[in-house]
């Protein structure tokens, strides 16, 4: 059954997936089924899927843009999540809320337009996984440094490895 929780920020949502099955074999799990997703008020198009695999300590983001709604996983080991109100007019502009992501609790955060988002690999190695409602190219993508004090993000360890962008 699909599990959806709204968290402090409006309209990012955590979510468990409908189907996980674990055996001594292995697990197996849904990370999307169109209809339960808009039954539970997820009613986006996705149109692409992208994943990044990233070492341990390495931080990418916190990146965003005005017309993409995102719903993202850790497919692969844990991830220190950051979910950032980037939008201007918003009353929790530069508010944040950070989640484990993780294979081990196989939880997704939906993340509306207007948010940034960024991560920190806590394991050896991750892979985030992201389905997006718009093609790459069609974004006008936005930078908020990692470090801004009016965000003050309290990272769960010193960051020492980031991307040129993300300096």
């Amino acid at each position: 059954m699909l599990e959806v929780t709204k968290t402090a920020l409006d309209g990012v949502l955590i979510v468990k997936p409908p189907t996980i099955f674990e055996d001594f074999r292995g697990d197996y799990v849904e990370t999307y089924n169109r209809e339960l997703y808009r039954e539970a008020g997820i009613i986006d198009e996705f149109v692409q899927d992208d994943y990044a695999t990233s070492h341990k300590h390495v931080l990418r983001g916190l990146h965003g843009d005005d017309i993409t709604t995102k719903l993202v996983s850790c497919t692969f080991g844990e991830l220190f999540f950051v979910v950032l109100d980037a939008r201007a007019d918003s009353e929790a502009f530069m508010k944040w809320e950070s989640f484990e992501l993780s294979s081990r609790n196989r939880l997704q955060a939906y993340v509306p337009v207007g948010y940034a988002i960024g991560y920190l690999v806590m394991s050896e190695t991750a892979i985030f996984h992201y389905k997006q409602t718009t093609y790459f190219e069609e974004a006008t993508p936005f930078t908020i440094k990692w470090n801004d004090p009016r965000a003050a993000i309290d990272w769960p360890v010193d960051v020492t490895i980031r991307s040129e962008r993300d300096q």
